[in-house]
């Protein structure tokens, strides 16, 4: 794929390492239970606007309590509304000091906004080297990834991987860096690896049939993504694909190699 191309898959490819890269926050194999943080940005619309007004409500009444404070953040991001996300966990690091959790939400809130370097900051003062947190090394990782720091940000995946050998997020942030630099067919073993782990979702899913159909596979992509979404989004996916490929006539040249 030519380095244009790749230019216009980097939008939705950070989008889907931002996503992946807040899949969890679960229990650590360092000692220390980190919170958990959900994934809200699968959601339906129907579901989100639900989601943030009960989260919303529940701030408003508590806004120094720190679950519903992660929770709100995340399910601001997941709506796009990345500047609130934000304004939320700067109020919480005035209340919650150092706290490695709200560290790591404000993290990937910079992150959602575009702010790398502010992001790599403070999720640099977060890990703590002799005990790294398998979630925060994963957050630095899409970091680099998004500024285009693909070898050290698999070289972080790699390192939270043997902290975590079971964490389905990280084998997928690792194939969805490949994927970034057109090595496909590595990016789709570390996505099925992944799609076979306890904790993997549909998010997780949906990026494996991207992969595959970046590959010219649309009848396996289209049946991955009916697995996971409605008949309109599932067409919907796939005209992406197939307009992408055509920007630089690969389509063509995939209908004719078949």
């Amino acid at each position: 794929m030519s380095r244009p191309l790749m230019q216009s898959l980097r939008p939705l490819r950070a989008a889907l390492l931002i996503a992946v890269a807040s899949l969890a926050l679960s229990a650590c194999a360092t000692n220390r239970a980190s919170m958990p943080s959900p994934d809200y940005s699968g959601m339906s619309q129907a579901e989100a606007q639900q989601t943030l007004a009960q989260l919303g409500a529940r701030y408003k009444s508590n806004p120094r309590d720190k679950g519903t404070i992660i929770y709100y953040a995340a399910a601001l991001r997941g709506a796009g509304q990345n500047d609130q996300a934000v304004a939320v966990l700067e109020a919480a690091m005035a209340i919650y000091k150092n706290d490695p959790d709200i560290n790591v939400g404000y993290a990937k809130a910079l992150t959602a906004q575009g702010r790398f370097d502010q992001a790599l900051n403070v999720i640099d003062a977060t890990i703590v080297p002799q005990q790294p947190d398998w979630n925060a090394l994963s957050v630095k990782g899409a970091i680099l990834d998004q500024m285009g720091r693909n070898q050290e940000a698999r070289h972080l995946y790699n390192q939270a991987l043997m902290i975590a050998p079971q964490e389905a997020s990280l084998e997928a942030n690792l194939g969805l860096s490949y994927a970034m630099t057109n090595e496909l067919t590595t990016a789709e073993a570390h996505l099925r690896r992944a799609v076979q782990m306890q904790g993997a979702n549909s998010r997780i899913r949906q990026n494996l049939a991207l992969v595959v159909g970046l590959q010219g596979r649309f009848d396996e992509a289209r049946a991955l993504y009916a697995a996971e979404l409605a008949p309109d989004q599932v067409e919907a996916n796939m005209a992406y694909i197939r307009a992408l490929l055509t920007q630089q006539n690969r389509w063509s040249a995939i209908k004719e190699s078949r």
